[in-house]
């Protein structure tokens, strides 16, 4: 298993991990890797990672923070890779798309997050986005909007439990 993050997050990461005294398992190797100025591919293959295996990316609240050509040359890696290989991902749709009360609510996000030194650079339209993958290599791609990840995961809650509407959820495969 690798761990891929900036290289100052990572940093303190594994210093959160020693101050608790939470061993590192054998099978974990970090991969300290800023998308802006290195490849997803070059951090992982000097990390050791296999290219020539299938492998399993998830890169859950990472997009939003990439610009478009670093997610989308992070995504074309991962399309590469032999066939068996997925990464599931989400992602922030424009706010133009969005109602009036889920602009309200990424206004929000996006402020806070900015003001922490880690402003929201890509947004992707589902459509287009669409077309990319299967472009880029995909076989399979799975988009999923709040709607459909309620009625498949949480239908039945009874504690009210909704998601936004400002990201959507991607399973790709090759």
């Amino acid at each position: 298993m690798f761990e891929v993050d900036h290289p100052a997050t990572q940093a303190w990461k594994r210093e959160r991990l020693q101050n608790a005294g939470i061993a590192i398992p054998e099978s974990l190797t970090f991969a300290a890797i800023d998308f802006e100025t290195q490849t997803l591919a070059g951090g992982l293959r000097r990390a050791g990672f296999k290219a020539d295996e299938p492998a399993f990316f998830s890169m859950l609240g990472v997009i939003v923070y990439l610009t478009r050509d670093a997610a989308m040359s992070t995504l074309r890696f991962v399309a590469s890779l032999p066939s068996g290989s997925e990464i599931v991902f989400d992602y922030a749709i424009p706010p133009s798309a969005l109602s009036e009360s889920d602009r309200k609510l990424h206004d929000d996000v996006t402020h806070q997050v900015a003001a922490r030194g880690e402003p929201w650079l890509s947004y992707f339209a589902p459509a287009a986005l669409a077309g990319d993958l299967p472009g880029i290599g995909f076989a399979r791609v799975e988009d999923l909007g709040p709607d459909e990840i309620h009625d498949r995961d949480f239908k039945g809650r009874t504690d009210g439990l909704r998601l936004n509407g400002i990201a959507r959820l991607v399973k790709a495969g090759r």
